[in-house]
């Protein structure tokens, strides 16, 4: 089972090399050019994320640690979110009663979200739980757990 982790923040996991700090990567912001849907499909016009898509799409789990600010994903989480567009099809269905983009893979990783939760109030934390859900919700993966940091076990991966 191939595990990919993705971390705002320097973690110590024994047993994992594949590991993006996404706080050591530069990556550009998606500016709605469409180039991963018509002229590139599946590739964004920008190639600073290509290693971050193959890891992502292969995985079988993929371990986000965020880190929150005022009470939400950081603005570099939030970028990175944006841009994984090219991951989907152009075409939009109806079949959950609301709008979603067709998936481009057959499946989408299992995802576990891991936020520090120190300096936050318990709306906050209900509010970013259910955006985490919802995106990756929209981003057609079908296990998904969002959960403080406080409740970290290394096993649990």
């Amino acid at each position: 089972m191939k595990t990919f982790i993705v971390s705002e923040y320097e973690v110590n996991l024994k047993n994992y090399e594949d590991i993006m700090n996404i706080n050591e990567v530069t990556f550009h912001g998606c500016t709605g050019c469409w180039s991963c849907w018509w002229r590139t499909p599946g590739r964004c016009a920008f190639k600073d994320l290509e290693q971050y898509y193959t890891n992502y799409i292969n995985a079988d789990t993929v371990v986000y640690f965020l880190d929150t600010k005022t009470g939400f994903v950081s603005s570099k989480v939030k970028k990175l979110f944006d841009r994984m567009i090219p991951l989907f099809l152009p075409y939009s269905n109806f079949h959950t009663g609301e709008s979603m983009h067709h998936p481009r893979y057959e499946k989408y990783p299992s995802i576990k979200i891991y936020y520090k939760d120190t300096d936050i109030l318990d709306n906050e934390k209900t509010v970013l739980e259910e955006y985490l859900h919802r995106t990756f919700y929209q981003f057609h993966s079908k296990d998904i757990s969002v959960l403080p940091l406080s409740e970290f076990k290394e096993e649990q991966l």
